[in-house]
């Protein structure tokens, strides 16, 4: 299916092939680009070659195929991570994590880790603090569950074996086909959690915050020492996170106006 670009200038042309490359499940050709934006290939190929210059389209490695570069990741990343700082969606945080009574976190991902751009903590720490800035594997955090469980089949297995599944506790999932089989348990309920996989002693769960079409954009996740909550009383945290979740969710594709307005608070 082609798509339409409504103005010409170079600038439109260059969003709207990266706006075609990150909607892609697999890996696009120059042609591919060129066909569905309607672009002359030439046009295509220049304009590629500036945004490859520039780290924010990469070639998908050992082909010609261009996927999404680094650079644009990272720069996604700071976007949604600041899209969530403002005072209203910091209040969402506030309140989910008083009802809890326990610290509560939202989570992205950047580069294969998981970075947490904002956190509420309600009690005084006991253990690990998922703080601002903090940075944690996807393999054994409940955010990085539930992204990798949301990505199609093919991709999540090839990602879970490049990985490098370090043993962090002796609850580590570090056995890719026993990492596959969560993922996949994940994916069908719809949430994560976490068993003392990353620090011994503590045990967390996530609920996704998806944009409309059900993208994933961040998780909401909440952290807590295991001699205060068991594992298998996480789930009593669903339903609040899920809720605070669904609140993000949509107030995230707020107006430029509406942002504004929260700084003002």
């Amino acid at each position: 299916m082609s798509v339409n670009i409504s103005s010409d200038g170079p600038l439109d042309r260059a969003f709207a092939i990266l706006d075609f490359v990150a909607t892609q499940i697999k890996a696009v050709t120059a042609a591919d680009i060129a066909k569905n934006l309607e672009l002359p290939l030439p046009t295509a190929h220049r304009l590629i070659s500036n945004l490859e210059s520039r780290g924010l389209l990469q070639r998908a490695a050992g082909t010609k195929r261009f996927v999404v570069g680094n650079n644009l990741v990272v720069l996604a990343g700071k976007t949604i991570g600041s899209a969530f700082r403002t005072a209203r969606r910091h209040a969402v945080l506030q309140n989910v994590a008083a009802e809890i009574g326990e610290q509560c976190e939202i989570g992205i991902v950047r580069n294969t880790a998981v970075v947490y751009v904002d956190s509420v903590r309600v009690k005084a720490p006991q253990s690990l603090q998922f703080d601002p800035g903090h940075s944690a594997p996807l393999y054994c955090t409940s955010t990085g569950k539930i992204y990798l469980s949301m990505l199609p089949v093919k991709t999540r297995e090839k990602l879970v074996r490049e990985l490098h599944l370090e043993q962090h506790t002796d609850q580590t999932i570090t056995d890719p086909e026993a990492l596959l089989q969560v993922l996949e348990e994940t994916r069908k309920n719809g949430w994560a959690r976490t068993n003392e996989e990353f620090v011994k002693g503590v045990v967390g769960c996530a609920v996704p915050i998806l944009a409309p079409g059900g993208i994933l954009i961040a998780c909401l996740g909440v952290s807590v020492p295991v001699a205060r909550v068991s594992f298998d009383d996480l789930q009593h945290f669903r339903e609040p996170l899920a809720r605070a979740a669904k609140l993000l969710s949509e107030t995230i594709l707020e107006t430029n106006s509406e942002f504004a307005a929260d700084e003002d608070e």
